[in-house]
């Protein structure tokens, strides 16, 4: 695939204490396998774990200590990845002890200054049927997906993210205890500095990958459309162009002066890029309408899968190799149309290991059904 020069895939996983696994060792053929079993069997779990090495955090928003198997203290995650072209090996660690509430997290067995420093290390996607609560939840929710993308792809937006968190954190804080400007001016410009960034890389990476987006919508629904837009809480000027972080700052500044009186009546900081929003917008017999208030269900998940299609690309681009493709009983809740335009577009566009689970054999699988079959019952894997 043009600009993908690597493969990296997962050739080991092992876990101790993890959700509902005691001990389980596993090694993955680079092409990657199928995991069959029912409901309950611990599918989600296993893909939960490998993407834990990429984001060191459950996808699905629970905390640590919930994934610590009952009647344990601690869990621990290890895997090991190999670069098919290049022959490069990472070993990726991570541990959670629930006493202390400590968390250990080592590459190649050094430990980071910052776990944040590790993350994106394994170069996965991950497709749920939870997904389909970024385009039908609350706009926090497409915010999380946003952060995520860019903090693993894109150098120094992680950065940005925990400093103006830190700074909004304080600045509430001030005006709640009826701060005066003067005291509060000193905040705005720690606040102006690192929200324009997070503004311009948001609307810089909606704007690349909008066309992306209608593309596979488009593909996955058999012709419908929909559109990806960057709905940021803060107006900005132009003509719908991505600003640059110096434009940002000023429609930032500019805006917080406007709304200072309100802020201090409300007791909070109702401008920046924590109250953004990603607009996901469809095609109606009456023009076109917000999927999340008027989609159907199948409209929500497709939009869902064409997100995820659209992260994938940026590993790609941005990485330059093909991403690990985890696959969640995706299909479940499709129809069998949208099913295999998923199947083509995912067999299209990408080639490397595909981790798959499903609640039985089926015959929509990538590689064409190829991959060897696994079973897995009770928190056990028979290969």
């Amino acid at each position: 695939m043009s600009g993908v020069e690597t493969t990296r895939v997962c050739r080991e996983l092992r876990l101790r204490g993890f959700r509902n696994f005691s001990e389980l060792e596993l090694v993955f053929p680079p092409e990657g396998v199928a995991i069959i079993g029912d409901n309950g069997s611990g599918k989600t779990n296993l893909l939960e774990a490998i993407y834990y090495l990429e984001i060191f955090r459950s996808f699905r928003g629970a905390p640590d200590e919930q994934l610590v198997r009952i009647g344990e203290e601690a869990f621990h995650i290890r895997g090991r990845f190999e670069d098919l072209a290049l022959g490069d090996v990472r070993e990726i660690e991570a541990a959670y002890e629930r006493r202390t509430r400590r968390k250990r997290v080592a590459v190649n067995g050094a430990v980071p200054d910052r776990i944040g420093d590790a993350l994106g290390g394994v170069g996965a996607v991950i497709f749920s049927p939870s997904d389909v609560a970024i385009v039908a939840g609350s706009p926090a929710e497409r915010r999380r997906f946003l952060d995520i993308v860019l903090s693993l792809n894109r150098p120094g937006y992680l950065q940005a993210l925990q400093r103006y968190r830190q700074v909004l954190k304080q600045r509430n804080v001030m005006l709640r205890d009826g701060a005066p400007p003067a005291l509060l001016a000193a905040w705005d410009e720690g606040l102006v500095e690192w929200g324009a960034r997070l503004v311009a890389a948001r609307a810089e990476w909606v704007a690349e990958r909008a066309e992306g987006f209608a593309r596979r919508y488009e593909a996955i629904s058999g012709g419908a459309a929909a559109w990806l837009a960057y709905d940021g809480a803060i107006p900005l000027p132009g003509d719908g162009a991505p600003p640059s972080v110096t434009e940002a700052a000023e429609a930032f500044r500019s805006e917080l002066a406007r709304m200072a009186p309100r802020e201090r009546d409300r007791g909070v900081t109702l401008v920046g890029p924590h109250r953004d929003d990603l607009a996901i917008r469809f095609q109606t017999l009456g023009g076109e309408a917000d999927l999340r208030d008027f989609g159907s269900g199948g409209q929500q998940r497709t939009a869902a899968i064409a997100l995820r299609m659209v992260e994938a690309e940026t590993i790609r681009q941005s990485r330059g190799r093909d991403p690990i493709v985890l696959l969640d009983d995706i299909f479940a809740e499709l129809d069998p149309g949208r099913s295999r335009r998923i199947l083509e577009l995912l067999e299209a566009e990408g080639h490397g290991q595909a981790i798959l689970t499903a609640p039985k054999a089926s015959d929509l699988e990538p590689r064409q059904g190829t991959l060897p079959r696994w079973r897995i019952a009770k928190g056990e894997v028979f290969t």
